[in-house]
């Protein structure tokens, strides 16, 4: 799920702060702590083949996030892809991969144990 800033319902618009709010973006229930993630790819970076031995070869944990700059696409088990742009909100549900479009810049909040799995399996993958 993705949606650009202008088209997040503005909630409070006063002289000097402007306040937009998205309800209903991904459920946290069943998760306990959160981790700050960010993450640079270069252009076409895809991270399917290191995702390869993890449940269904995909990332399982959810993703709450902001591309800083450049444009990043999930990849989804149905065979479906969202791209996300520079200023794009997006959640991502368990059950994806991703595939950096341009040199991308991203900010993700993640359940910290879920993505530290994923993540020390990436790592074991390029050997780090």
């Amino acid at each position: 799920m993705r949606i650009a800033k202008d088209d997040i319902p503005v909630r409070i618009d006063v002289p000097g702060a402007t306040v937009r709010q998205k309800g209903g973006f991904g459920d946290v229930s069943g998760y306990e702590t959160m981790g700050a993630e960010y993450f640079s790819f270069g252009a076409g970076t895809d991270i399917t083949e290191l995702l390869q031995g993890l449940d269904g070869d995909l990332c399982q944990s959810p993703h709450w996030g902001y591309v800083v700059k450049g444009a990043i696409t999930a990849l989804y088990a149905d065979g479906s892809e969202e791209t996300s742009s520079t200023g794009d909100l997006f959640y991502w549900p368990p059950g994806h991969s991703v595939r950096a479009e341009d040199d991308t810049d991203i900010v993700m909040f993640s359940p910290q144990h879920e993505h530290g799995a994923v993540i020390e399996h990436i790592r074991r993958q390029v050997g780090d």
